[in-house]
């Protein structure tokens, strides 16, 4: 009977450190681990949507931390409004940039709307087609969302 007890106490204790350890295993086969990575589509004029791609890059940070993730928004079409020097969200796009999200402008779009970097806000980026650079991220295996 005890050695039944303590067969029983070995494999509690084995199962553990089997599942932990092969977690591990896996881990360092692997190095460190991967940084999340999402791209944010943002087309639309609202400020309303604007707001809601930052809160959605704002909670992604905290939920998974600033340091594990690369957030991307790409804005194109009606949505480059924002992103001009005059935006009524420009503040919060600007806090964005300062906590690592780093936002796109598609030239395309900037040279159909007769737009130059001179009417944008500082601290942006630019891409030469947002629908390409949405393309390519989902390719890379970045997350994609579109509020």
């Amino acid at each position: 009977m005890v050695a039944r007890h303590s067969g029983l106490f070995v494999a509690a204790l084995l199962v553990p450190a089997l599942w932990f350890g092969a977690g591990t295993a896996g881990a360092q086969g692997q190095g460190t681990a991967q940084r999340s990575r999402v791209v944010i589509q943002v087309s639309d004029a609202e400020p309303a949507k604007w707001n809601l791609a930052l809160n959605n890059a704002r909670n992604i940070q905290t939920d998974v931390g600033a340091a594990n993730v690369d957030i991307e928004i790409v804005a194109y079409g009606p949505g480059i409004g924002m992103l001009k020097s005059d935006s009524v969200v420009g503040n919060r796009i600007d806090e964005a940039g300062k906590a690592g999200v780093k936002v796109v402008a598609c030239e395309n779009t900037m040279r159909g709307q007769k737009l130059t970097q001179a009417d944008m806000l500082s601290g942006i980026g630019y891409v030469s087609a947002g629908v390409v650079e949405l393309m390519q991220r989902q390719q890379q295996g970045w997350a994609y969302i579109r509020p």
